[in-house]
């Protein structure tokens, strides 16, 4: 008997290399970065590059790019759509400028001048899924990337040239469902902008990418779920990949490791399965991921865990998590946003409104320490720097205010107007370390006031201190 399945299990190996090599696979792999019109984005055409040499390593034949112009585009485009038809797995792959306009998605050439929704519908940019459509649309197994979740370069002058002033210009990409057979990944959720990383490297979504598709034995969908967990996590919560996908049957981009798995499945007594061995692992990926979005607020990032695990460990959970998002805000979000201006949930901030607030170091390291008070810590350094920009995100998202890492007037007005419950912590590079006061004396502290206007949130911490001595002298 064992003799037999070590037979089926080396037939079955030999099936599988032979299916591996007989694959056709192409790939449409673009990096926009030089644009003339707006400004410039340097890593996208490092983040192709390295893409374009992944994808070769496992065999996709792959049509590259970058810095194209609307005519290059087009050209790459129709000879990927030509070596596309009847492929086995075709990826398509863009990194650069990308818009949303009234709820449908295009990418921008490098030589893109966009003043009006016209130009954008009339061809100075690429619609997304007339795209896809026409180029994969017979491929059995399509797999989409798009690290193009950055803020809309030419929104204020669409808008600013739109007649009715009511067209739909929005941050990031918007959302799309794929089709049989089809996975789509965005570099963070709908409407949401994702990070370009440091100057002369891969972005957090790409190299995550990198890092994780190609693994061998990995199944696409397990390597989409690392990806998330590890941008979230690089990216300190600050932004989480989203997908869509109608995957029929497991899809791997490198099988050997899943290969090799199954010319060794004759168990013995003592011996795990592969199956029970992956599902081993997967296990820790599953929780990883989980943690990362158990506390969210946003829906899409719940469908994203559930889409990922349908039958996951923390299904229940993600559904009641669900219920209770699309039921309304929580009553702690509804005490928080009591007061705030109906504007606050609305109006986005930038780099611009946050300098018409005009805040000094002092008002800067003010807004740290408040962030810290109020559970999102941070250094207080008087600079908001990437980390600052990632906590304000958070922040945000919370309070269900537009995610940017920017503040403007009514946000900073509504940070003010929260109570402030803590200290400034050890992080606050401005202050030395407190004296730590008796333990009995700490056990009373009084309560911290609130705030609403620019005071320094170490009186919260004072007062609190003092009002524990005091108590202690008193219980003496």
């Amino acid at each position: 008997m064992r003799t037999l399945t070590i037979i089926i299990s080396l037939m079955c190996m030999a099936l599988s290399v032979s299916a591996a090599k007989a694959d056709r696979r192409v790939a449409f792999v673009v990096g926009n970065g030089a644009y003339k019109n707006v400004a410039q984005l340097p890593n996208p055409p490092i983040d192709a590059k390295a893409m374009a040499s992944t994808l070769r390593n496992v065999g996709f034949e792959v049509i590259e790019g970058s810095n194209l112009t609307r005519d290059q585009m087009t050209e790459k485009l129709l000879d990927f759509g030509r070596k596309a038809q009847g492929s086995d797995v075709a990826v398509f792959y863009y990194a650069g400028h990308g818009i949303a306009v009234g709820g449908s998605n295009y990418l921008l050439p490098v030589d893109a001048d966009i003043k009006s929704e016209m130009d954008v519908k009339l061809g100075a940019a690429i619609n997304i899924d007339l795209t896809l459509d026409q180029t994969m649309g017979d491929a059995k197994v399509k797999l989409v990337f798009l690290d193009a979740c950055r803020d809309n370069p030419f929104a204020a002058k669409i808008k600013s040239n739109s007649a009715t002033r009511s067209v739909n210009v929005q941050s990031g990409l918007a959302e799309m469902k794929s089709g049989e057979g089809t996975l789509i990944a965005f570099a963070t959720g709908p409407g949401q902008t994702a990070l370009d990383g440091q100057e002369g490297n891969n972005s957090p979504f790409t190299r995550a990418l990198i890092d994780n598709i190609t693994k061998p034995g990995i199944e696409i969908q397990q390597a989409m779920t690392s990806v998330r967990a590890q941008v979230n996590e690089e990216t300190h919560k600050g932004q989480l990949p989203w997908g869509h996908t109608n995957l029929i049957g497991a899809v791997y981009l490198n099988p050997a490791q899943q290969t090799q798995q199954v010319a060794n499945a004759a168990p013995t007594a003592s011996s795990r399965t592969p199956a029970a061995a992956a599902s081993s692992s997967s296990d820790g990926v599953e929780l990883e991921y989980w943690r990362s979005v158990k506390e969210t607020n946003k829906p899409e990032e719940l469908n994203a865990y559930l889409s990922a695990y349908p039958n996951g460990q923390f299904k229940a959970l993600a559904l009641a998590r669900l219920a209770a998002i699309q039921n309304g805000p929580s009553t702690t979000t509804r005490n928080l946003n009591a007061g705030v201006d109906p504007a606050t949930f609305t109006d986005d901030a930038s780099q611009l409104t946050e300098d018409q607030i005009g805040l000094d170091k002092g008002q800067r390291r003010d807004v740290q320490r408040r962030l810290n008070g109020l559970g999102f810590d941070t250094k207080v350094t008087g600079a908001f720097n990437d980390e600052t920009r990632t906590v304000l995100k958070r922040w945000q998202a919370a309070r269900s205010y537009p995610s940017t890492g920017f503040l403007n007037k009514l946000q900073h007005k509504a940070l003010l107007s929260e109570i402030v419950a803590s200290a400034p912590t050890a992080s606050d590079d401005s202050a030395k370390p407190a004296r730590r006061a008796p333990a009995q004396a700490q056990s009373a502290p009084a309560p911290a006031p609130r705030h609403s206007g620019g005071g320094d949130a170490g009186a919260a911490f004072m007062g609190g201190v003092v009002g524990g001595m005091m108590g202690g002298m008193f219980r003496r």
